[in-house]
């Protein structure tokens, strides 16, 4: 038989669902499940009950799977946490600690799992890129944050921000106007029927940003060789560019990486974006992400579950919650 070690729980909270990890501090990851329902908002943010009905099948199957594992630290990375999680905050690390009897839990906004996925626990600037964007950075004193303010305010050279500009630039070439693609034009018609049908097709989805987004390959195939499709992508780099500026630290050699989604255009939109991060950030290091927000959240539990963490508190980005003698 075989005795019982103390063990993690690592949880990543997103658009498309919940992943989490179970393992220990010795042995990394030992079970890994997935629920594709993502947690619902309301009126208070991110709804703490429904997450906790969301994750406890998956901690049982996990901890099954896993073998003696006592579970005592949590990690808990959550798409929407700095601006719609108080009720998250306020709840769940008591819901954790009833259910699972764990003693330490940090709660962190997706931007800093990605970060720390990305760098670990080193000084530096992330870009995490999909159908939008953010950039997160810390000296390790701090985090700054760079846009992430969704596809109507910000989110400036995101997945959803390419691609209506791609667009844009399809109806511009319809309309016989300056500025226009024939080339995305005929790509657009492609993937959405005629032009003049777009807006009523569009506009009264909720998923907006994401239809804008899956617009975004089809301007990288174009770049090659059209000169509007690869200003867009060029676009896009400069604010990547300027939000890694924003929130990079200005001492030593700090780290820079991108992650996410996004990126998988490859080198239409990389190779501007090595340019420019190379004229904005010169005194920064260029590096592969270690791994996804996932690996982020192991990396903080592992982390959790032997010591304090070594990345900042931040009451918006990054909380921890010790409950002595439970």
């Amino acid at each position: 038989m075989h005795p019982v070690v103390s063990g993690f729980l690592a949880v990543d909270s997103g658009g498309s669902g919940l992943r989490a990890v179970v393992g220990t501090a010795e042995r990394g990851p030992l079970a890994r499940r997935e629920s594709a329902e993502p947690v619902r908002t309301g009126g208070r943010g991110i709804d703490p009950g429904h997450f906790m009905a969301r994750l406890m099948p998956l901690v049982r199957a996990l901890t099954a799977e896993a073998g003696p594992v006592r579970l005592t630290a949590v990690a808990v990375g959550a798409a929407g946490l700095a601006s719609l999680g108080d009720a998250l905050r306020a709840e769940l690390p008591g819901a954790l600690a009833r259910e699972l009897g764990v003693r330490r839990i940090a709660l962190a906004a997706d931007a800093v799992t990605a970060y720390v996925g990305a760098l670990g626990s080193r000084p530096g600037a992330v870009i995490a890129g999909g159908t939008g964007l953010i950039a997160i950075g810390t000296d390790l004193t701090g985090w700054r944050r760079a846009d992430g303010w969704g596809h109507l305010l910000g989110d400036c050279g995101g997945g959803a921000w390419i691609g209506r500009a791609g667009l844009e630039a399809a109806l511009r070439a319809h309309d016989g106007r300056e500025g226009g693609s024939a080339r995305l034009l005929a790509s657009a018609e492609e993937v959405f029927g005629p032009m003049a049908g777009l807006p009523g097709r569009l506009y009264p989805r909720p998923d907006r940003p994401a239809v804008l987004a899956s617009f975004a390959p089809h301007v990288a195939a174009c770049a090659a060789e059209d000169p509007v499709a690869a200003d867009i992508l060029r676009g896009a780099a400069r604010h990547m560019a300027d939000s890694a500026a924003a929130v990079c630290p200005s001492g030593g050699e700090p780290r820079v990486a991108v992650t996410g989604g996004l990126f998988k255009l490859g080198d239409p939109l990389l190779g501007p974006l090595d340019e420019e991060l190379t004229e904005r950030l010169p005194h920064a290091r260029r590096v592969r992400a270690g791994g996804d927000p996932l690996h982020g959240s192991v990396r903080l539990a592992t982390e959790l579950s032997t010591g304090p963490l070594t990345l900042p508190g931040d009451e918006a980005m990054l909380s921890v919650t010790t409950r002595s003698g439970e």
